[in-house]
């Protein structure tokens, strides 16, 4: 490229030919005195060596020559002085090229270097050239670097040394030599051209900024060197680092034309730094709300606290992470945090544990067990003034003072540090926990988080965990969950793959392999579509864990399309700080239809739907359960439906709007229906007829309600008269109050039809 050319650039100075009153004998600077008559100056013109010439004694301790032209010079651009010389006689001199660099106020830039290098000449008659390249660039081949201040120069040569020689000068000559370091300028401008260092200490900002300035479209490139950039630097043209660069933590990189992770791991030399700078900026550019990572893997030694890394305490703009596995390599860092503690826990402040000894142990996002406390309770917030923690649901064991353990498993990308995070997308990653740690930890309040086609790999306690409301419309669609305890028997394990506790949950079309439980969910409106989790060992008679667990006894959730493997649905009120029933609504408000449930070796009282109330008084109001298919195999199971006992037993006498049909059973043996449509045989003449629905009520529930006795052929006396009778029916009736006895007003025999219910129609 030249300069000269492309923008109408004059270079070139003045021939001596033209006047000696053009070149100055001092700077160059208008007004300074030039070689016009001056005593030991003269023009000659026809030098057998150069033509025309300027014939000059040296007088002075340094000779300057400079032309009062002023030669334009812009960043980027390179110019080549040269110029021939030869001594005449006397004293033999040193010479440089030199020049004098004024920025656009007239006033000289100290810091550009303005002498090239010295050649001493070493005899008389035979020409010598003297060259140098003047560029703003601190590279290899250039003599006087000028940095991006100067806007133009007056060239010329110095004499130094001794005094008294007579030397010939060729006319000066300046050429743009920038093609000599910029094979394809038009393409692209390189950083040192505006000033860089390179050197890992001196701050290249401004630098790196007026190179994105000049590229008005062209690629910045970051030639070979290591370039500290002090403060957030953002990139409006493509860049392609050679070299790498440091900031400091909190400073951001926005590469605004190549936001991928490819870009931003050559720009810090490291696939986890390139990373940590990408997700950063993710958070605070709006030119690109993805992060595309290329299918990369990207190794953590270390949770990522989000929170701290971006400097963020709340974000609600959509933002997508894509394309990529992240990595667990071992290290201390995902040792688990533990502490214990006495605390004194209200039911009238449901939230709280007051009173809480050696807080300052205890962290946020624990993990709390112990006696009265429900399965997936964290604490959300401490006070250390007050000894107060908060927890992310209510305890069910009453108030006192307990002893409590706090567990605080460490995630690989943790967002707990946020007080609201919504809307931020994970799509297409891979967590490789390898058996070192958890997965994602939302933060405190947000919503709609999303996760698709992402792959859970062996979380060794959590995969998505939630400690207060960041949950709220949370979307888990089509992702894999591996557990790393794949080779425990059931009674073992203890990692989840999902814990939620606001509503509106979406859990579509994922696949779930053996966890202690698929998600316990405290919220309300979850649905689960499309999923298969399975939670099966290979002992002859397994002990089974609950798949999905719903913490909030009036849930409105529902479950379609699911297949259910060697685990069950269980309904329970353990986040419930008064969990005796009250007046508040009970168990129900669940739809479970069209669901394969399967399982093998397991105990016969093994259930697919389990009731767990903490306390006396709740029954279950609201719950369809059809068109499934229920099957057992290497092994019958009793029933499909259960109430677990171990706190307390459901009130059957308050059963409401239970619909159990259309469901199909192999390997059960009691078949639960509700309407139960049952055929009476009596074949014994009889004022009573009790029809025993032989537990074949949802839940072993009682009879209820008849909602209908038809006859099926002739009603007859012992002697085979017939009968045009009709009976009444006396409801919860015999052990359990499961049968129904028709009361006739004459002794008949016969066969009826009888629909019975377990509950009231609301």
């Amino acid at each position: 490229m030249n300069k000269a050319i492309t923008e109408g650039l004059v270079l070139m100075p003045p021939p001596f030919v033209a006047g000696l009153d053009l070149w100055s004998r001092e700077d160059g600077r208008s007004g300074q005195g030039s070689y016009d008559d001056f005593a030991t100056a003269a023009f000659v013109p026809a030098d057998q060596d150069f033509g025309g010439c300027l014939e000059l004694m040296k007088t002075t301790s340094v000779q300057k020559l400079r032309c009062f032209q002023q030669i334009p010079y812009l960043p980027g651009m390179y110019l080549r002085v040269t110029t021939r010389i030869k001594a005449i006689s006397g004293a033999l001199p040193a010479v440089r090229i030199a020049g004098w660099a004024g920025n656009s106020a007239g006033a000289n830039v100290a810091s550009a270097v303005q002498q090239g290098p010295s050649v001493q000449l070493t005899g008389y008659g035979k020409p010598v050239t003297i060259s140098a390249i003047i560029g703003s660039g601190n590279r290899a081949g250039v003599d006087m670097t000028w940095g991006v201040a100067p806007v133009y120069g007056h060239f010329g040569i110095d004499l130094t040394g001794a005094t008294g020689g007579v030397v010939r000068i060729e006319d000066v000559t300046i050429e743009d030599v920038t093609s000599v370091f910029h094979d394809e300028m038009f393409n692209w401008v390189d950083v040192r051209d505006y000033g860089a260092i390179g050197d890992g200490v001196s701050d290249d900002r401004a630098a790196f900024e007026a190179a994105d300035t000049a590229a008005n479209g062209k690629t910045v490139i970051v030639s070979p060197g290591s370039y500290y950039i002090g403060s957030h630097l953002t990139f409006d043209n493509p860049v392609k680092f050679e070299g790498v660069i440091t900031m400091p933590d909190a400073m951001r990189l926005a590469c605004t034309r190549n936001y991928d992770l490819d870009t931003y791991a050559a720009a810090f030399g490291s696939e986890l730094t390139g990373f940590k700078k990408a997700l950063q900026a993710l958070f605070y550019f709006t030119d690109h709300n993805m992060l595309d990572l290329g299918g990369r893997r990207i190794e953590l030694t270390e949770p990522l606290d989000i929170a701290a890394l971006v400097g963020l305490s709340s974000f609600t703009q959509r933002r997508v992470m894509s394309n990529g596995t992240l990595v667990a390599l071992a290290s201390a860092a995902w040792g688990l945090t533990t502490a214990t503690a006495t605390a004194t826990y209200a039911p009238s402040n449901v939230y709280d544990l007051t009173g809480v000894s050696n807080i300052g142990t205890i962290p946020v996002g624990a993990l709390v067990t112990g006696a009265g406390v429900g399965r997936e309770v964290y604490v959300r917030s401490k006070n250390t003034a007050t000894n107060t923690l908060t927890l992310s649901q209510p305890l069910w064991g009453g108030a006192g003072t307990r002893s409590y353990s706090f567990t605080r498993f460490k995630y690989m990308l943790d967002f707990s540090g946020f007080d609201v995070m919504s809307r931020f997308e994970m799509h297409n990653i891979e967590f490789s926990c390898n058996s070192l740690a958890s997965a994602v930890f939302l933060g405190d309040r947000g919503s709609v988080m999303v996760m698709n086609d992402c792959a859970f790999n062996q979380p060794k306690d959590r995969a998505i965990t939630s400690k207060g409301t960041g949950c709220q419309d949370l979307h888990v669609d089509r992702c894999l969950f591996y557990s790393s305890e794949e080779g425990l028997l059931v009674q073992d394990r203890s990692s989840v793959a999902i814990n939620t506790n606001a509503n509106d949950v979406k859990i579509r079309n994922n696949r779930a392999s053996r966890f202690a439980h698929f998600a316990v969910v405290a919220g309300q409106n979850t649905v689960f579509v499309g999923n298969h989790f399975f939670a099966g060992d290979g002992a002859d008679v397994g002990l089974r864990k609950a798949g999905v667990v719903l913490t909030y006894p009036n849930s409105k959730t529902y479950f379609t399309g699911n297949y259910i493997d060697n685990c069950f649905i269980e309904l329970s009120n353990e986040h419930d700080a008064s969990p005796d029933f009250s007046s508040e609504f009970t168990f129900g408000a669940v739809t479970i239809t069209g669901n394969i449930f399967i399982c093998q070796h397991c105990a016969p009282w093994f259930s697919y739907i389990v009731v767990t109330p903490r306390g006396p008084g709740h029954s279950i109001s609201g719950l369809n359960v059809t068109s499934n298919v229920f099957s057992a195999r290497q092994g019958n199971i009793d029933r499909v439906d259960r109430v677990d006992t171990s706190y307390a037993n459901l009130t059957f006498t308050s059963f409401k709007n239970i619909n159990f049909q259309e469901n199909t059973f192999n390997g059960v043996v009691t078949r639960s229906l509700s309407p139960l449509y049952i055929q009476h045989v009596q074949a014994t003449a009889s004022t009573i007829w009790t029809v025993d629905t032989a537990g074949q009520l949802p839940f072993a529930g009682r009879a209820r309600n008849l909602v209908s006795v038809v006859a099926e052929g002739a009603l007859t006396t012992a002697t085979g008269a017939v009968q045009w009778v009709t009976p009444y029916c006396e409801v919860e009736q015999s052990t359990g109050a499961q049968s129904v006895n028709l009361r006739w007003p004459v002794a008949v025999k016969g066969r009826v039809q009888a629909t019975i219910r377990c509950d009231n129609p609301a």
